[in-house]
């Protein structure tokens, strides 16, 4: 019987696991630019740490059989990955409350979260690899969603048990919870139609994360469902903070036909429109009327009240930890192993005083 090549021809995969040596031999840098590429480390270039993974990914590297040991469903632990910016302060965050929703969860069920935060100086996709390496958890839970996700790709072609907050273009069939976004922006729009509104703008997130295009796709279906003149220009990507709103408000105002109404895909960027607006002597509610996203509780303290959403933020966790334990054949219900849930959480429109009918 002819003896197997070590290595496929064209871009086929390995047939046996290369080790990180060999994988450095292949590429001709060494074993320690490999293993820092591979744990996503700033002193590595992206032109090399994309050239590691795809090398990797071509030639079946898989350190420490981390799929198969994570399937096995052995540490009793889940983690959830959240990347964060420093731009707002995680304590504030929504992130809080389904945190303790889902940590209660898995502590009825004798399971433990762990919380293990991405900086932005690092990359997301070889962090993810990096905590799958180290097979600390049964499955894991993957936060900021981008509009393409090569983490999904990677989890899914790994047989690696997650669940997505957030849905992506990436990847099928995989599980997932998301906020609903389009419900939010067709309430937002109808609700401001029917006050009279026709110029309405929206703060939509300048990022990949998808919800961003998600929002901004639904804003513009509302307008035209309801038979409103949609303006691209309108349409407005800043940064999620109150920064951001800050910004959003010098922007509208510099327009020679200022929006009377806005909506915000953040809670945050409340704050620093509601600033905007003081700085030039108007008032939230009578000279732009303001429907906010996610109700959260400095935003409660603005005056007046953000008009805004809510939803029940534990149950939410709750619901994410119950799609992740599904795919865990260790952890899974009978009732619900092997289902794969995706499902939209619901918004419940909040009535506050930050709207109103457009100024003749």
């Amino acid at each position: 019987m002819p003896r197997t090549n070590a290595y496929t021809s064209g871009n086929q995969k390995r047939r046996l696991r290369v080790s990180i040596r060999e994988l450095a031999r292949h590429l001709n840098v060494s074993i320690g630019t490999v293993s820092r590429a591979l744990n996503g480390r700033s002193d590595v270039s992206e032109e090399t740490r994309q050239r590691v993974l795809a090398a990797a990914d071509a030639l079946g590297y898989s350190p420490n059989q981390s799929g198969r040991s994570l399937r096995q469903g052995v540490t009793g632990m889940v983690a959830l990955i959240l990347p964060t910016s420093g731009k707002t302060a995680l304590a504030d965050t929504i992130f809080m409350s389904v945190l303790e929703g889902l940590r209660a969860f898995l502590d009825d069920r004798k399971l433990d979260l762990m919380v293990l935060l991405s900086g932005p100086e690092e990359n997301a996709y070889a962090y993810l690899r990096r905590v799958a390496a180290r097979r600390l958890a049964d499955g894991l839970i993957i936060a900021e969603t981008q509009r393409l996700d090569p983490r999904i790709d990677y989890l899914l072609e790994k047989d690696i048990p997650f669940v997505a907050f957030g849905r992506s273009r990436s990847g099928s069939g995989y599980p997932w919870i998301d906020l609903d976004f389009e419900g939010v922006a067709e309430a937002a729009v109808a609700h401001l139609a029917g006050l009279g509104h026709r110029r309405i703008a929206v703060a939509t997130a300048a990022s990949d994360i998808n919800y961003s295009f998600v929002f901004a796709d639904a804003f513009e279906a509302a307008m035209r469902g309801f038979g409103l003149p949609f303006d691209p220009a309108l349409v407005l990507r800043v940064e999620n903070s109150d920064d951001g709103g800050y910004a959003f408000g010098n922007l509208i105002f510099a327009m020679p036909e200022p929006p009377t109404a806005v909506v915000l895909v953040n809670e945050f960027m409340a704050i620093g429109l509601y600033r905007s607006l003081k700085e030039r002597g108007l008032t939230p509610g009578r000279d732009l009327s303001i429907v906010g996203f996610q109700e959260e509780p400095n935003s409660r303290l603005l005056a007046p009240p953000v008009t805004c959403f809510r939803t029940a933020l534990p149950d939410l966790g709750a619901r994410l930890g119950e799609a992740l334990l599904a795919t865990i054949p260790a952890h899974a219900p009978p009732e619900t192993a092997g289902t794969i849930i995706q499902e939209l959480w619901p918004m419940e429109f909040a009535q506050g005083q930050s709207d109103g009918p457009p100024r003749s």
